[in-house]
């Protein structure tokens, strides 16, 4: 019984594997990917910027309040 199971264990992994994507389909998904990554980069960068050029806190407003 040990054996059948190890067979059909080996015969659906090798399936799965020839089953897989193609070399095509495969840059396909790389490229959506990096899109994917350039585009979630992009935002970040665009909420640094946008966070660096808002007015600072006036830190002297700050100290007196926690100074009571």
């Amino acid at each position: 019984m040990k054996k059948v199971l190890a067979i059909v264990t080996g015969v659906v992994f090798v399936s799965l594997v020839a089953c897989g994507p193609s070399a095509e389909e495969a840059k396909k998904m790389e490229e959506a990917m990096k899109a994917a990554a350039d585009s979630a980069a992009n935002a970040l960068l665009q909420q640094a910027s946008d966070a660096a050029t808002t007015a600072p806190v006036d830190t002297a407003a700050a100290d007196t309040a926690h100074a009571h």
